[in-house]
């Protein structure tokens, strides 16, 4: 069934949602399946209930974009030597502590501005994203910087349009997904580029209390399954997992699940947040790393020095891509929806327990 795009900004409805008892509603985008009552939002904080309904605030609310190689994403063995436009919103399924995009990915000022039906960040139909895309001359759209699942409504929407325009998607993500988003997503992404952060539940565990390192694996290895070209990346913490026996085990899942000739993007961790007392990673580690990979029978090792994650803090403004007036892309929108209010703004943030999401 064909969808009714905004041509305007406003709330929309979440794509996978369970009605429940007493007008709250289960979340199935990711596997927190929050169960969220009225005017509550889930852990991402970027999909609120109105009344019995789920909505996503961030359809079409553009963070951050940018154009770069592929290669940066990174992506090496799809479509090399192509540019394609980087583009995120707000939230995020995680809680890094290393995070260098807090702003963002957490995006707490801007979703609480969401969630009263107001924004002064730039917002896009998919007509107008696709079109900035090919007037700068991409080959490809990513949705990055922030996690994609969390606006997976817009996600869906751009998807379609940008393959019949004759550009290639990217979808670099943490892999918590649930199956049925997976499923939603594979038809329409041309490429994966997955975060292995650790082998340790201990790891993911202290980002996420729900997060299970089988299930992150078992979604990137069913996304290769269903079709999408998937490249995988670690970035290596001094201390948390950068082991020989955690990187052996890691290279040894990509041999036996993703193939021999995956990809695998060894990055540098440098100090951020509640890590910031830890020192950057050393070049040794790095390097002994490549080694172990080959080792375990991986061909396609790659090292990044430099800063290597998917950051948006030196990008150019969202207008400048746009073509217009910073003060027009910037003026304040107001959700066209009647659902809108006040409700919703005053809910579980981030700082709070771990787990704490209506569950």
């Amino acid at each position: 069934m064909s969808r009714i795009i905004p041509q305007s900004y406003r709330l929309v409805e979440t794509r996978l949602q369970e009605p429940l008892e007493n007008g709250t509603v289960r979340c199935h985008l990711c596997p927190w399946r929050c169960r969220v009552g009225h005017g509550q939002r889930g852990f991402c904080q970027a999909h609120v209930n109105r009344h019995g309904t789920l909505y996503n605030l961030s359809w079409g609310i553009i963070s951050s974009m940018e154009l770069a190689p592929i290669e940066e994403k990174p992506i090496r063995a799809y479509r090399p030597g192509s540019r394609v436009l980087s583009v995120g919103s707000y939230g995020c399924s995680f809680r890094c502590n290393g995070c260098h995009n807090l702003e963002i990915s957490w995006g707490a000022a801007a979703l609480d501005a969401l969630a009263r039906g107001e924004s002064t960040s730039a917002w896009v139909t998919p007509e107008q994203l696709v079109a900035v895309a090919l007037r700068h001359g991409a080959q490809g759209i990513a949705f990055t910087y922030s996690e994609p699942a969390i606006w997976l409504e817009y996600v869906l929407d751009v998807a379609p349009l940008a393959r019949a325009a004759g550009l290639y998607t990217v979808y670099v993500s943490n892999s918590f997904v649930t199956p049925e988003a997976l499923a939603l997503v594979a038809p329409v992404i041309d490429v994966l580029c997955s975060d292995i952060k650790s082998m340790q539940e201990a790891f993911y565990r202290a980002l996420c209390p729900t997060a299970e390192v089988a299930g992150i694996l078992e979604a990137i290895a069913t996304a290769q399954r269903l079709g999408m070209h998937v490249e995988t990346r670690t970035n290596l913490i001094p201390g948390q997992n950068d082991s020989d026996a955690e990187i052996a085990a890691i290279a040894r899942w990509i041999h036996d699940h993703l193939g021999a000739e995956s990809p695998w993007h060894l990055t540098r961790f440098f100090p951020a947040y509640r890590l910031a007392h830890l020192p950057a990673t050393p070049l040794e580690t790095l390097q002994r790393a490549e080694a172990i990979a080959y080792a375990e029978g991986l061909t396609q090792v790659y090292l990044y020095a430099d800063k290597g994650c998917d950051c948006a803090t030196e990008n150019l403004p969202i207008a400048q891509w746009l073509e217009a007036d910073p003060a027009t892309v910037h003026q304040v929108k107001r959700c066209s929806a009647s659902c809108c209010g006040s409700e919703g703004v005053v809910l579980r943030r981030y700082e709070g327990p771990a787990g704490d999401t209506g569950h």
